[in-house]
């Protein structure tokens, strides 16, 4: 079966379908378990949550990790993969949503989940080229409109999944011209293998991005203007 119509059922009717088998499914897709199981409607368990953190480490790490270009991204992914998991706090703490007000659409509730479930807020994403309010607005609403294309293709990236694999959960029509903003989905995919990470795991690999990225330090927030999707290795 074709990847676009797994997805597109599991969006549709995923409920039906067992967590276990769903979790076959993400790793057969290389997909995160914890994203399938919230795209099919079912809830994440505990261990594929993140523990709590402080969230200006947080936004310090998102921000250090986006100055890496992708040679430097796969060195990374493989420093978080190789840091040792700890025993995840019990309970976890629930994580507050992102968004100002609770998600009005399906889709909506599926993107703040996303975003949550990665151990973000609105303000410890790093700069995708979209306002804070317009991300506020796709995890209260995501309606179709003229420009869902656009922030689709802004937020796909940071959150590890492929422009077509989003646009198929979202049920919004892609075509291959369309490519990511300014961040790919390899800059996602450290961000999805740090889920379990410590604060101090996250200053520590934030301190490893930067000297990757040997980014200079002006005591002050400089965005990736352009970021590296051009260069990503997997797009024509």
């Amino acid at each position: 079966m074709e990847r676009a119509t797994i997805l597109s059922s599991i969006a549709a009717s995923g409920t039906d379908t067992a967590p276990q088998r769903l979790i076959e499914l993400a790793a057969e897709l290389d997909i995160p378990a914890a994203d399938l199981l919230v795209v099919a409607g079912h809830p994440v368990p505990a261990e594929l949550l993140p523990p709590e953190r402080d969230t200006t480490a947080m936004r310090q790490f998102a921000y250090r990790v986006s100055h890496c270009d992708h040679s430097q991204l796969a060195v990374l992914e493989a420093f978080v993969r190789s840091l040792p998991r700890g025993a995840a706090p019990d309970p976890f703490v629930q994580l507050a949503w992102p968004g100002r007000r609770p998600a009005e659409t399906r889709f909506a509730a599926v993107l703040g989940t996303l975003i949550r479930n990665r151990g973000f807020g609105i303000h410890e994403l790093p700069f995708m080229g979209l306002s804070r309010s317009t991300l506020q607005g796709m995890v209260c609403r995501s309606d179709p409109s003229p420009h869902r294309r656009l922030q689709l293709s802004a937020v796909a990236g940071p959150l590890g999944w492929t422009l077509p694999d989003l646009f198929t959960i979202a049920d919004e029509p892609y075509s291959e011209e369309l490519r990511p903003m300014l961040h790919c989905h390899h800059l996602g995919r450290v961000f999805a293998a740090a889920v379990p990470l410590t604060t101090a795991q996250l200053i520590e690999t934030a301190e490893e991005a930067d000297r990757l990225s040997a980014r200079e330090d002006h005591g002050v927030w400089q965005t990736v203007s352009q970021g590296f999707a051009k260069e990503c290795p997997d797009l024509p």
